[in-house]
């Protein structure tokens, strides 16, 4: 077994497992070498094309696992919402969902219909790779966000005005949301998938009492729906220092964290018996050389060697992030040893 699926499962490893979420994407000049011949979405479109992008960080940074290459909003288009992906701002949605009758206009997701390069992709990678494969999806809330914001948002002023004031309404969205989901992800491990990967990015914008309310039990009945195949879980967002434990309750074999909190202190939170992934600023990447490899032994530092450590950025690679820093930090934490029997040389 990989140490990365090894260390979703909590068990011992010969060292900490590294991955990046997209690893596969701007920063890398063979994407955008690619970006100047087709749209995000032709690649996605284009198994051939998703499996290339896909493969190439493993190649080029020797990473101990590789993700499906896509966006979260793609499983969108199955369910007759007309949207553009724009680059550097994300979707655009061209009639967002903010009434009753918006949210009736939308249909079931069908992968087949829809997704079918992708999950043809998903063949096309166990084929060659010699890492696991994290498929993934886009999680409820996120989705819903773009969905009634109409594309990106710093202060989700409308998807809590639906949420809030319009319930019968929101849970109809968010149970079809779901659905489409766990179809996703079931199909993804159907073709192969040996992890996947929930990105509710935005839910840190939710008080925990809020999460609770409006989302944990959509987020519970995805894992729930993953647990019976086997395929470790990773349950991931942003801003959700405050969150943790509620997220840990909804469900996930790993919890991904970002920066806003320690490792440490987020794993106590979470429990013992659930593996952590994360947690560097992407920002540190243009960082001196000196400055990166201090902070990524903070977080090594921070995860104490304890079985159950992904290293993993607090969020996305940023554009301007140089390969070869990805590389060189690859690297650091693949020769890094720790002092207690978690990890061993």
């Amino acid at each position: 077994m990989s140490r990365f699926l090894q260390a979703c499962r909590r068990q011992r490893v010969d060292r900490t497992p590294v991955w990046f979420m997209r690893q596969a994407g701007r920063s890398q000049p063979s994407y955008r070498a690619l970006r100047a011949r087709y749209s995000l979405l032709e690649i996605c479109r284009d198994s051939s094309l998703v499996a290339e992008v896909t493969l190439s960080p493993v190649e080029q940074l020797d990473v101990d696992a590789a993700i499906l290459f896509a966006d979260i909003t793609v499983p969108l288009l199955g369910m007759g919402v007309a949207f553009e992906l724009q680059d550097r701002t994300g979707p655009r949605i061209r009639r967002p969902v903010r009434s009753a009758a918006d949210a009736e206009a939308l249909h079931p997701f069908e992968p087949e219909a829809t997704v079918e390069a992708l999950l043809d992709a998903v063949r096309l990678i166990r084929r060659s790779a010699a890492v696991p494969l994290i498929g993934f999806a886009g999680g409820p809330f996120t989705l819903a966000s773009y969905l009634i914001e109409g594309g990106p948002s710093r202060e989700f002023l409308h998807t809590k005005a639906l949420m809030r004031g319009q319930r019968r309404v929101w849970e109809a969205l968010m149970s079809l949301l779901t659905d489409a989901t766990i179809t996703y992800l079931l199909a993804q491990i159907t073709r192969g998938a040996q992890a996947v990967q929930l990105f509710d990015s935005w839910v840190g914008a939710l008080s925990p009492r809020e999460y609770a309310a409006f989302v944990a039990p959509h987020s519970r009945r995805i894992f729930e729906a993953v647990r019976p195949t086997g395929v470790p879980a990773i349950h991931f967002g942003t801003g959700t220092a405050g969150l943790l434990k509620e997220m840990a309750s909804s469900g996930g074999d790993v919890i991904g964290v970002d920066w806003r909190v320690g490792l440490d202190a987020a794993w106590a939170q979470i429990g013992p018996d659930r593996a952590i992934q994360g947690n560097l600023d992407p920002s540190t990447l243009l960082a001196p050389p000196e400055v990166l490899r201090a902070e990524a032994e903070a977080v090594l530092a921070q995860a104490g060697g304890r079985p159950g450590h992904i290293f993993n950025l607090g969020h996305g690679v940023l554009p301007e992030t140089p390969p070869e820093r990805l590389r060189e930090l690859v690297e650091f934490v693949h020769d890094y040893r720790h002092e207690t029997a978690g990890v061993r040389g």
